[in-house]
């Protein structure tokens, strides 16, 4: 697998590509770095091709057009997993944060965020609210060299999705901070770097 030429951020439910420019900015690594807006959320205008979470990996995809790192938080980790699927010669690495991996998240004690993340961006699309992923047959064909990073106080994803990810993916490395949340990738972000950059080494 060749090195990234680019690195792909992909931000949560919220949209908010400036959740992730701490990381990107402190990272070494030469790549030219694309921070994905998606459509309908936070502040980026609606696109009538995205009306379901398919449109939206879509969306996605059309970005991974030379050897890519995806770097994604919480929701945009499943998309990073299609992604992963869809287009196994491009996509070279990838760094998962707190997210559910397509995985059935409440047999593994994660609480429901979805009610009231929803009263809190009544903008958000529709279809995004009543979306579950559901990769769990998929998850032993990804075989990009994985980085987990997970907070072991995070109620949303549990350090118990990080650890089950990590036993079904073939080639992947779980590190828990100590304290961090569900917005570890953004707090952490000085401490996560190295990491990151040792694992964009891989090869």
């Amino acid at each position: 697998m060749p090195a990234p030429s680019q690195l792909l951020f992909l931000p949560g439910a919220s949209g908010s590509t400036a959740f992730w420019q701490p990381l990107a900015g402190m990272l070494t690594h030469p790549a030219e770095r694309r921070i994905v807006a998606y459509p309908g959320f936070g502040d980026t205008p609606r696109d009538p091709a995205v009306d379901d979470f398919d449109g939206l990996v879509r969306h996605v995809l059309a970005s991974v057009d030379r050897p890519t790192a995806v770097i994604a938080q919480s929701m945009g980790g499943v998309i990073a997993m299609r992604a992963a699927l869809d287009k196994p010669d491009l996509v070279t690495h990838l760094v998962l944060t707190v997210t559910s991996g397509g995985l059935d998240m409440a047999g593994l004690g994660a609480q429901d965020w979805r009610a009231g993340f929803a009263e809190a961006n009544p903008r958000l699309p529709d279809w995004f609210m009543t979306f579950r992923a559901d990769l769990s047959q998929d998850i032993g064909r990804i075989a990009q060299p994985t980085l987990l990073l997970w907070g072991d106080d995070d109620p949303i994803s549990p350090v118990a999705a990080g650890r089950r990810l990590l036993e079904r993916l073939p080639d992947a490395r779980l590190h828990v901070v100590p304290g961090g949340r569900h917005d570890l990738a953004a707090v952490h972000a000085q401490a996560l770097a190295p990491l990151v950059d040792a694992h964009l080494q891989r090869v």
